[in-house]
């Protein structure tokens, strides 16, 4: 077997709390991340041991496992870490600062269960694991109890080691006691970061990516007028903000911009104490495969997050997408909805088929079609227009009574560039085949 004991290297307090990117609860989220190597991992005192020899092969090997155990730590959180055979010899390294030292070389106070007795074992010239285990055992349990002979035995490897492991909760919910009053709602990002970076680590473990969360605050009451009261938080007063995107993510980054943007809308009715995250919905991260070639490489914000961004801070009905309709007409195909967060959905980048019609339409079409002039038989829109392509006969509206019959041709105009323009057909016209009094009209731009 082969143990590793870590725990958090101690850091001065101000530069924990000027240090942003702080996870709200260090020891849970260390714990989180021991669990995405090993699922034995347990708590003893201060530190976390983790039983690594059945996930060594998953990683290639003892070397490569400690490598990524080590270089994937939660953010800004140094560690002191030490190995050994047993959970109590890698837990002593730890504690003796003494990370390749032989067993019985280890200082008694660096063994848990010896610490009540160190006086009295320093009279008796115990200094060290060694030296301890020499003395006669039925003594040291008449004097000391049972406890520390166990505890020698589990060290040195002659007794099995059995502890409660930890699990990772279904549903992430942490919370955060704010160092000091806070009067306005953007100001608690500050504390919101915290707990973004400690689902970060959740997610990971989990392998999830988050579509929903909650971010709750609860507010002083004593100087709240008109608060709202939540039997969950005992009379207290709360606020809550629910944040969701389309697609199942782990950036921490998006998921800051968004809350930043909504907190900015928020006017606090009190000062805020506490804050309070859980995930509402999640989803498994597939994987993703990306091109090794430099101009294939994304770069920036993907579509849906500057739709979420943009939709955070002007509100969702400011943004419109389109929807594609199943008509004929060139006007009807398409209608402007405002644009709503369907989580596990992506955006679509196209709406409408590729086919070869569609890809003779322009880019852009005019609300109302422009009834242009003509000179001569020749439409003319800044000048006149030459024919290019065309005609692409369109006949539709019978059933509905709203009779459509027109030619339409790509032009080029040597002011305005390439335009789709069509000529009407009206029925009586074309009955009587009359083209002289036809009227042309101007309906899409091609960018």
């Amino acid at each position: 077997m082969h143990w590793i004991a870590v725990q958090p290297t101690p850091k001065p307090s101000a530069e924990v709390a000027e240090n942003a990117n702080s996870l709200a609860d260090v020891n849970t989220a260390l714990a989180w991340w021991a669990l995405r190597f090993t699922p034995m991992v347990a708590r003893v005192d201060t530190a976390l041991v983790l039983e690594v020899s059945g996930s060594e092969r998953l990683f290639g090997g003892r070397d490569a496992l400690l490598h990524e155990l080590f270089e994937t730590c939660p953010p800004d959180l140094p560690l002191d870490h030490a190995q050994g055979n047993t959970a109590l010899l890698a837990l002593g390294r730890l504690w003796a600062q003494a990370t390749l030292a032989p067993i019985h070389t280890l200082p008694l106070h660096s063994l848990a269960a010896a610490r009540a007795h160190l006086p009295t074992l320093m009279r008796l010239g115990c200094n060290n694991w060694g030296q301890l285990r020499n003395l006669p055992r039925g003594g040291l349990v008449r004097r000391f109890g049972a406890e520390l002979v166990d505890a020698l035995d589990l060290a040195y490897g002659t007794r099995p080691e059995l502890y409660p492991w930890l699990t990772l909760p279904e549903v992430f919910d942490a919370p955060l006691e704010l160092s000091a009053a806070v009067e306005s709602a953007s100001a608690m990002l500050f504390g919101a970061r915290r707990l973004l970076a400690q689902l970060q680590v959740w997610l990971r473990a989990r392998q999830r990516g988050v579509l929903a969360l909650e971010l709750l605050w609860e507010l002083d009451a004593r100087r709240s007028n008109a608060l709202h009261v939540d039997a969950h938080h005992q009379g207290g007063a709360f606020g809550r903000l629910e944040l969701r995107t389309a697609i199942a993510t782990q950036d921490m980054q998006h998921l800051q911009r968004l809350l930043a943007e909504q907190l900015a809308q928020v006017t606090l009715p009190a000062p805020v104490l506490y804050l309070r995250m859980r995930s509402l919905q999640t989803q498994a991260m597939g994987g993703e495969s990306l091109s090794l070639l430099p101009e294939d490489q994304r770069k920036g914000d993907s579509l849906h997050q500057m739709l979420e961004r943009l939709g955070a801070r002007l509100g969702p009905e400011q943004i419109l997408c389109v929807q594609a309709q199943a008509q004929h007409a060139p006007e009807d195909m398409q209608s402007w909805q405002a644009w709503k967060s369907q989580p596990g959905k992506r955006v679509q980048q196209n709406a409408f088929p590729q086919t070869a019609q569609a890809r003779l339409m322009p880019t852009w079409l005019l609300t109302q079609p422009l009834e242009l002039a003509v000179k001569q038989q020749a439409p003319q829109y800044f000048g006149p227009l030459t024919l290019v392509a065309g005609p692409q006969r369109l006949e539709t509206g019978w059933l509905e009574d709203k009779v459509a019959l027109r030619d339409y041709f790509i032009a080029s105009s040597a002011h305005a560039g390439l335009v789709w323009i069509y000529r009407e057909r009206l029925p009586e016209l074309v009955k009587a085949n009359i083209n002289q009094t036809l009227r042309w009209y101007l309906h899409g731009l091609f960018a």
